[in-house]
């Protein structure tokens, strides 16, 4: 076995173990989340801890084993081991190293590094991959609007602190802390701790939330924008591999030329 068919067999593209493997490592990880939480009930019975301790270990050895596997057999372990996966791979198993050193209050520590491993379900997604290259395609415009936004919301602040800080000054103590006042009414949340009681605060608070809206809304039209391109990009490939494989069944190849069985053919009816 080529050390290409590990690494597919990892992601869940090979053809005959790719599913299965995957299918098992996403139960794995599913388990696991439930199992984390389960740590946490107060009441339950003794042995319901040890095995919860025996399963984590079990965990840990399957997701060390997976990470040593894709580092023996990446053609750059390196760019493996600094890339996204391999990232969220190295904190899936870092728990690991405070049961080597026998160090519980290190691995209690770690412990929540484990909920890494549910960014690991979304691996063999395809749809986990388009809404990636999606990300890729517009990170640009999503990188001009969030300085946008971290503006705005600066301003927003310095407003709300010029109209409050009078009228509420143990509220609205300073502009960092009205920065608080400001995320939460851009993004339209409104948690009701920090509000406006000036005529002028609450017309500017008007404004305010009126901009977040735009806030919430342009990101996510520029995100379905270029999902949308990813589904019909992927549409033309299909139907452009269907079409090629039909030629190629035909005896044509895909540009267009006879193969061999078309060759074949009109030489008989020449002969006849």
């Amino acid at each position: 076995m080529k050390r290409s068919d590990v690494i597919a067999i990892l992601d869940g593209t090979d053809p005959k173990f790719g599913r299965s493997v995957a299918f098992g490592l996403n139960a794995i990880i599913l388990l696991s989340a439930v199992a984390i939480a389960l740590e946490t009930v107060p009441d339950l019975p003794q042995p319901a801890y040890l095995w919860l301790a025996r399963f984590e270990v079990f965990v840990l050895v399957v997701f060390v084993a997976e990470y040593l596997l894709r580092l023996l057999c990446s053609v750059n372990p390196l760019r493996y081991a600094i890339s996204f996966w391999g990232i969220v791979d190295l904190l899936s198993i870092l728990p690991a190293a405070g049961f080597l050193g026998n160090d519980w209050q290190a691995a209690r520590t770690l412990r929540l590094l484990r909920v890494a491993r549910l960014f690991k379900l979304f691996r063999t997604s395809a749809a986990a991959r388009r809404l990636l290259r999606a990300f890729r395609q517009v990170r640009d415009e999503l990188s001009v609007f969030i300085v946008l936004a971290l503006l705005v919301i600066y301003v927003s602040a310095v407003g709300i602190y010029h109209f409050e800080h009078e009228a509420q000054p143990d509220v609205f103590t300073s502009i960092p802390v009205s920065l608080w006042w400001a995320v939460a009414s851009l993004t339209t949340v409104g948690y009701g701790d920090m509000y406006p009681i000036t005529t002028g605060g609450r017309i500017f608070t008007t404004i305010v939330l009126f901009i977040g809206l735009g806030v919430v809304a342009v990101p996510t039209a520029i995100i379905t924008a270029a999902l949308t391109e990813e589904e019909i990009e992927e549409t033309i490939e299909e139907i452009e591999s269907t079409l090629n494989h039909g030629r190629h069944e035909e005896g044509e190849d895909p540009g267009g030329r006879p193969g061999a069985r078309t060759a074949q053919t009109t030489k008989k009816g020449d002969m006849t």
